[in-house]
């Protein structure tokens, strides 16, 4: 896919109400009308017979009763809210244009013309393979929608995928390609969406336990070694060699000598011994769950020598594998 690609989203409609839909979200999302093309058929001008004056004037005419005829097969209430001409060229017929595309069919009536729509179309910078495309596409009855997007290209697309439009990579029936030509009209038979589930873990907190952290009063018997001192009385005997006595009479006599010990006291007194401090902490882990999902898997049945091609689109960059 080129950068030019990635400017220009473009998207085709099998129901022109939604188009109508897609190009009001557009609006609503900041992108200016002239940024915005739109290409429908117009069921009111079919109806009409139209005089050779008024083809050969089938250049820009504001035409109410055509805006009218799109609203009412599209859906009662739609409204393009864009600028909608009736337009008419050689082997498409008249067909009603609006905001950027009628300008550039306008601005260069007698070339789309010749061209064609593919021409405006490439005038807008959309590759001659894919305006081709989109050409077969809105003369088959479908509506198209063109947006010059720049850098929101990728917005602009999610905008007309939103509400149903396809492009040529994404087309629900591609159109078989040889040579860079399209091989036929593409026709839109239905989309199928392959599901599958997948687990999703949520997480909340429960009360696994509860810690107490708490103190008990225990009796132990302890003992100390304390140094005392004490009064002994020393007697001492030694022979006197019999001498004469001072006084002359034998009477009892004593002498008191007061002894002293000392006394243990145990007195108790609380000391701290250690602090304690309680808390909380977070822990990181990993837990493995797992589950039982379901998933569908696209399965494609041929009968007789239809052909299958298959294409994978990634919605993220727009590239088809």
């Amino acid at each position: 896919m080129t950068a030019t690609r990635r400017k220009v989203a473009v998207g085709v409609f099998e129901d022109a109400a939604r188009a109508q839909e897609a190009v009001r979200e557009l609006l609503k999302a900041g992108f200016k009308e002239d940024q915005i093309g739109v290409l429908a058929h117009d069921p009111a001008a079919k109806k009409k017979t139209r005089t050779k004056a008024a083809k050969k004037d089938a250049g820009v005419k504001a035409a109410e009763g055509a805006a009218a005829g799109i609203a009412a097969g599209a859906g009662a209430g739609a409204l393009w809210a864009l600028g909608i001409a009736t337009l008419g060229l050689p082997g498409i017929g008249p067909f009603v244009a609006g905001g950027l595309l009628a300008s550039v069919l306008a601005s260069a009536a007698g070339a789309a013309a010749v061209a064609g729509l593919a021409g405006a179309l490439i005038g807008l910078g959309i590759s001659e393979e894919e305006a081709h495309y989109y050409e077969s596409e809105f003369k088959a009855g479908r509506t198209i929608v063109t947006v010059k997007a720049g850098n929101r290209y990728r917005q602009a697309l999610d905008i007309l995928r939103r509400h149903g439009a396809y492009d040529r990579d994404t087309a629900p029936a591609a159109s078989a390609q040889a040579g860079g030509a399209t091989a036929g009209t593409q026709t839109a038979a239905g989309t199928v969406q392959v599901k599958e589930e997948e687990l999703r873990a949520s997480k909340r907190p429960v009360k696994k336990g509860e810690v107490k952290v708490r103190k008990e009063v225990v009796t132990e018997h302890r003992a100390l070694d304390v140094p005392v001192e004490r009064e002994e009385v020393v007697v001492e005997r030694r022979p006197a060699g019999r001498r004469r006595a001072s006084g002359a009479d034998v009477r009892p006599e004593e002498i008191r000598i007061p002894v002293t010990e000392e006394q243990v006291r145990v007195e108790k007194q609380p000391v701290v011994t250690e602090e304690v401090t309680v808390g909380k902490r977070k822990v990181r882990d990993t837990r493995r769950v797992g589950g039982t999902v379901r998933k569908e898997k696209l399965r494609v049945d041929q009968e007789g020598d239809a052909e299958v091609r298959t294409r994978t689109t990634d919605t993220a960059s727009g590239r088809r594998k």
